[in-house]
């Protein structure tokens, strides 16, 4: 029998079955006491992404730092804006120009961790995550106060966002039952881990390096900066965090898939290496520069790294996740099969709303429910062409076990919600919502539609069953033994 599961994307957190339960610190988390006092925001029973903007005071010594390591800031200023720090224009800028110019010297990077005295005790550390390394360089920089080449920068970055690894408990239980709830705490309990080892490896043996008590809330934070701050194509073994060009902020009318910056020599034979920034849009003086983050990102993923969604219907999905189990009796047949057509023992399938199924989620699904007299197609005989034939109906019994088995795990996934979508829309319509409760009401609300469009087309398929061409009709068609109006046909000598 298939096993189907609706949990995590792949991409976030593959290692789990099934999510985790929603589990909690037993005390309060502290606060963290290693950032200059200008950066730490105002907490509170709510604290919905209560930050303290930056004095102007911070914003101009940031400029005037900026200045004075050789970047080219002229086009916009750092201000605050609706969403906390923007980009201003300082003059009017067309579709294409130039807004910063950041040279390499200021970038927070693996570059950066090598040259500093943290280096050492990093690279001996063997195989370290890039954002593990960079994370503790931005922690140990902010433990050095203003001693740190880093300082300025350092102090206009906010405590916390709204991203939901930094919601509070009963902030939390608003998306419950959703995967973006799993994913969360997935993540979370990933960077425990990763901060364990640090701690016991690096953090703990190096104390004339990290003097003061870092917590792993403190390890969180410096995560989150890099998760919400650092531009998409720059993670992974390219991780760098580019101070003013990080505080550019997403606007979802932009659609353009061009890209906004590059990386680029200047000076004397190109030796300078800068990070260059352009605008896609033509902007007024005065307007808020903007750029569009991931065109590709669903919901609960802007939720998750940047603490914001969008009322798009294209940014709501459900990811499905397929699973042979072992302890099917044809595991091995049907592995074999999945593997030949590029797939393998679990498949994750991302179902947009308003978007058709993906390709290869139903001949899978008949894969998995393939049994009885369906077997034959796991001989060796069909093993090249079988994956064309489940991209067709298989038998009825086929269909219809697919058909139930869909229905039954979204009913099962709906169930879990603590809210209707009714409900939530009703909800939506306050005036007074606080903006995480906004982002809880609007990803459970597209997670539910979507479970809603995937029962119903399943529904729908199963109310046509009897409509269907099957397998043994297509074959008999094939011998010339079936007629077009599915008639058996007798040849007499």
């Amino acid at each position: 029998m298939a096993a189907l599961h609706l949990v995590l994307p792949p991409q976030i957190l593959s290692s789990h079955g099934r999510p985790p339960l929603l589990r909690f610190p037993s005390r309060p988390s502290p606060l963290l006491h290693l950032l200059p006092r200008a950066a730490v925001a105002a907490t509170g029973a709510s604290a919905a992404a209560a930050v303290t903007a930056p004095s102007d005071a911070a914003l101009q010594n940031f400029r005037r730092w900026l200045s004075t390591h050789g970047a080219d800031t002229g086009a916009a200023a750092p201000a605050v804006v609706p969403e906390g720090l923007g980009l201003v224009a300082a003059r009017s800028l067309p579709r294409g120009e130039v807004v910063a110019e950041v040279p390499k010297k200021l970038w927070m990077d693996a570059g950066a961790v090598a040259a500093s005295d943290i280096g050492r005790v990093c690279n001996s550390a063997g195989d370290l995550r890039p954002w593990v390394a960079v994370s503790l360089l931005i922690l140990r920089e902010a433990a050095r106060g203003g001693d740190s080449l880093w300082a300025p920068y350092l102090a206009i970055l906010p405590r916390q966002t709204d991203s939901t690894i930094f919601w509070s408990e009963q902030e939390l239980l608003e998306i419950q039952g959703t995967q973006l709830l799993s994913t969360t705490m997935g993540v979370k309990e990933y960077v425990q881990s990763e901060f364990d080892n640090v701690e016991a490896e690096i953090i703990a043996p190096n104390k004339d390096l990290f003097p003061g008590t870092i917590t792993c809330d403190d390890f969180l934070w410096a995560f989150g900066v890099l998760r919400s701050r650092v531009f998409p194509e720059l993670r992974g073994d390219k991780l760098a965090l580019i101070p003013f060009a990080d505080l550019i902020n997403h606007n979802g009318d932009i659609t353009s898939k061009e890209p906004c910056w590059e990386i680029k020599g200047k000076g004397f034979l190109g030796r300078d290496v800068v990070f260059s920034l352009r605008t896609p849009l033509e902007v007024k003086s005065g307007e808020q520069v903007y750029i569009q983050y991931d065109l590709d990102k669903s919901n609960a993923e802007l939720a998750l790294d940047y603490g914001f969604t969008e009322w798009n219907s294209s940014r709501d999905s459900y990811t499905l996740t397929l699973e042979i189990s072992e302890s099917d009796p044809f595991y091995g047949d049907k592995l074999d099969i999945a593997e030949l057509n590029g797939m393998g023992e679990t498949a994750y399938f991302d179902i947009v709303l308003g978007e058709s199924l993906p390709p290869q989620m139903i001949p899978y699904l008949r894969l998995l429910c393939l049994g009885g007299t369906d077997a034959f197609l796991l001989e060796a005989l069909f093993r090249n062409k079988v994956w064309d034939h489940l991209e067709l109906p298989v038998s009825r019994d086929n269909e219809e076990s697919i058909c139930q088995v869909i229905q039954k795990a979204c009913k099962s996934a709906l169930a879990a919600y603590h809210t209707t979508i009714e409900e939530d829309e009703e909800l939506l319509e306050r005036e007074d919502l606080q903006s995480r409760h906004q982002i809880a009401i609007e990803v459970r609300i597209g997670e539910k539609k979507v479970l809603q469009q995937i029962n119903d087309i399943f529904k729908e398929r199963e109310q046509e069953l009897d409509d269907l061409e099957y397998y043994q009709e297509r074959r008999l068609k094939d011998l010339g033994f079936l007629g077009d109006n599915g008639e058996i046909i007798f040849w007499e000598s």
